[in-house]
């Protein structure tokens, strides 16, 4: 893992100010106070080589069970929306392929994400924005348990769409650029 970097402390920022602040996760305040996620950052721009990083990304998740969940960031090569699209697509194959299916799965931001069917400037994008191309790696049987203890997580996606909306896009744009943090002289 790259030593932290702003792509992490920005990531972080948007888990806390936004995911967690406002409830868009009602799974992500337990995981923020144990410390239990993981900023992984590739840096690669190469889908091959992303994809490797991916599944040892996975590998580390085998190996470090402590670690409750991890947030795959590609902060550069993956700009465009539909191309990340084909990137997460991948990672889901790869999970099949490497017998991760069921161990764990995937959910999905990117500063463009666009819900099928929404118009781009849709306040309801914003529960799926995040200040980087990011794959969310979640352990299955974590998310499985803690769905059995929340009322309605069926409600979850139209409660943040309505609060999206309520809320509005300038509101969300805002909030994503107080995640951002002074560029290090180090580059």
């Amino acid at each position: 893992m790259s030593e932290l970097n702003e792509y992490h402390l920005e990531t972080a920022n948007w888990v806390n100010k936004v995911i967690m602040k406002y409830n868009i996760c009602p799974f992500a305040r337990r995981e923020v106070e144990r410390n239990s996620i993981r900023y992984y950052c590739s840096e690669n721009t190469k889908v091959k080589q992303v994809m490797k990083d991916f599944l040892t990304e996975c590998r580390y998740l085998d190996d470090n069970p402590e670690v409750e969940t991890t947030l795959f960031i590609m902060p550069r090569g993956f700009e465009g929306f539909y191309c990340y699209l084909d990137i997460v697509d991948l990672a889901n194959d790869k999970l099949f392929e490497n017998e991760y299916e069921g161990v764990y799965q995937l959910a999905s931001f990117h500063p463009d994400y666009c819900f099928e069917g929404e118009p781009q400037d849709s306040a309801a994008n914003f529960t799926n924005r995040s200040p980087y191309p990011t794959i969310h790696i979640i352990r299955e049987s974590s998310m499985e348990a803690a769905l059995a203890e929340y009322d309605e997580p069926e409600s979850i996606p139209e409660r943040n769409i309505a609060f999206a909306e309520r809320k509005g896009t300038e509101f969300f744009t805002a909030l994503l650029k107080q995640c951002r943090v002074a560029p290090s002289n180090n580059k």
